[in-house]
């Protein structure tokens, strides 16, 4: 086995053990959550994880059998592009009195930590990967949890002060523009 090959799988490995814990950490924060809105974010996540998990696992799989990249990963895709566009939609469905509860904004908060290291994690290994298509998947990776801990902050921002989260968001103010 190459040197490349024992860097990816490693990798892998670890990233799947990542996605696998963030999968856990979603499905608690489900049964544990408050409000409506935050479980059906922790749901949409859980989901994405779940997609992470197959895709990694169907990579890791392919490269045991000393076989190169290929793109089937491709095929598994996370059900929503913008979690950004949801959580918006859902923010104006829910409106401006909405309740958080202490356990609710410290789930939002390991989420956010747990989502800005997978974040680093695979911006770290962008640096290492050799394989076009090996990028191709980290720079997907990163888009992803990107948008998971943009989601996670916009939702604590919208649950800590959300009349503020409307103002700033949704670009209305004083002026009632």
């Amino acid at each position: 086995m190459n040197e490349d090959l024992k860097r990816a799988m490693k990798m892998l490995s670890t990233a799947l053990e990542m996605e696998e814990r963030g999968r856990a950490f979603y499905e608690r924060a489900i049964s544990t959550c408050k409000n409506a809105m935050g479980k059906e974010i922790f749901q949409t996540l859980m989901e994405d994880e779940d997609v992470h998990v197959g895709r990694i696992g169907a990579i890791y799989e392919t490269l045991s059998g000393k076989q190169a990249w290929s793109e089937e990963w491709k095929e598994l895709k996370i059900r929503h592009d913008d979690l950004g566009d949801l959580f918006r939609n859902m923010a104006k469905k829910h409106g401006s009195k909405i309740i958080a509860d202490t356990s609710d904004l410290e789930a939002l908060d390991t989420g956010i930590d747990f989502e800005m290291r997978s974040v680093e994690f695979y911006e770290e290994q962008l640096t290492k990967a050799t394989n076009s298509l090996e990028q191709e998947f980290i720079k997907k990776m990163v888009t992803e949890e990107r948008g998971h801990h943009a989601a996670l902050t916009d939702m604590k921002f919208y649950l800590s002060d959300p009349a503020g989260w409307f103002r700033e968001k949704e670009r209305g103010g004083l002026d009632g523009g």
